[in-house]
């Protein structure tokens, strides 16, 4: 069992405001989890909390049912990869995966063993005398990620490692690490503010902003029924559009919609990207800004004074006016103050 439990979990630097604010989860074991938020809401500090890197200000995280909050780091029995390689540039690739392994005196003959199987399912068989300065980026990735399972932890934290890499590099990598999650089964924790990465590699995909966890559900749930506007908004492309719902009826653009449901006031209307030429109601557009992305295009447009987006085929026609087709079924409604869906 390698389960991780936070139970009230609050950090604090000043002893006043809080990194992290009161936040309970339970990872399973051998479960994939991706912690996901913008920058600066805490998904970093909580890896290094449960690593034992930086002391929490109140509540617990459990290990294996066990309370870990006064152990030392290297006795959780933890592997972190950080977002920078951290490799020895000195030593040989066969030498920065044994280092841990010589630190716990494990003799040579074990040593020689661990580094080959691990070489040999990162596909760094042919590179163990290299010296990392001779290494590409993927392949120092790689590097750092043996020098972390070579041990065979019971839980890799990981703290953004692909975000020094190319796209292309990027898109190989996750596929890797998903691969190496499935064959180690063991559990991981993922760090990242890319949301591809966040909803291709995830089991579950934990939604942080500024310390609270906003939604913690498997990809498919929390792009398709997001709990408030900020989850939405964070997740793939969506729309904001202000509108005034008055006995079931709104307008976008002049044109009229009916709701599915009892609501009124001033909300906010939200529908996806890729849903806007999918519906029944034809709304006309002047384009603003036209992006070609490769097998589609992306035009921003503004509705009800909010400036929107779709994703088109590269076959719609996008001269002069556009045809957009909207429908209330794809539709969310959150309050225009607090942000809930209503």
């Amino acid at each position: 069992m390698s389960s991780v439990v936070l139970k009230n979990l609050v950090k604090s630097y000043n002893g006043k405001d809080n990194i992290i604010d009161n936040i309970n989860l339970e990872i399973k074991d051998k479960e994939f989890i991706v912690l996901v938020g913008s920058s600066g809401c805490g998904k970093s500090t909580i890896l290094r909390l449960i690593s034992g890197l930086e002391d929490i200000t109140d509540g617990e995280i459990l290990i294996d049912d066990k309370v870990v909050n006064n152990i030392h780091p290297k006795d959780r029995d933890i592997a972190f990869v950080f977002q920078s390689y951290a490799l020895y540039p000195h030593m040989s690739v066969f030498d920065n995966i044994a280092f841990g392994l010589k630190m716990r005196k494990y003799d040579k003959k074990t040593i020689q063993s661990k580094v080959q199987e691990v070489a040999k399912i990162l596909n760094l068989e042919e590179l163990l005398d290299r010296k990392p300065r001779q290494l590409s980026g993927g392949q120092r990735q790689r590097v750092a990620l043996g020098r972390a399972i070579v041990r065979k932890p019971k839980v890799f934290l990981m703290d953004e490692p692909l975000s020094n890499l190319d796209a292309n590099l990027r898109v190989q990598m996750r596929s890797e690490i998903k691969k190496l999650h499935q064959e180690l089964q063991t559990t991981f924790i993922y760090v990242t503010h890319d949301q591809t990465e966040a909803l291709t590699m995830g089991d579950r995909i934990v939604i942080l902003n500024k310390g609270k966890i906003q939604q913690v559900d498997t990809p498919e749930v929390i792009y398709n029924n997001p709990k408030n506007k900020f989850v939405a908004g964070f997740i793939g492309q969506m729309n904001f559009i202000n509108v005034n719902v008055n006995n079931n009826q709104f307008e976008i653009n002049g044109v009229m919609f009916n709701t599915n449901k009892q609501i009124s006031g001033d909300l906010v209307a939200a529908i996806r990207s890729e849903k806007m030429i999918s519906g029944d109601k034809i709304i006309k557009v002047s384009p603003d800004i036209v992006e070609m992305t490769g097998g589609e295009r992306i035009i921003y447009f503004y509705l009800n004074g909010c400036k929107c987006s779709a994703k088109v085929p590269l076959d719609y026609n996008i001269e002069g006016t556009i045809e957009l087709r909207m429908s209330e079924k794809d539709m969310y409604f959150f309050d225009s103050s607090s942000g809930d869906l209503v």
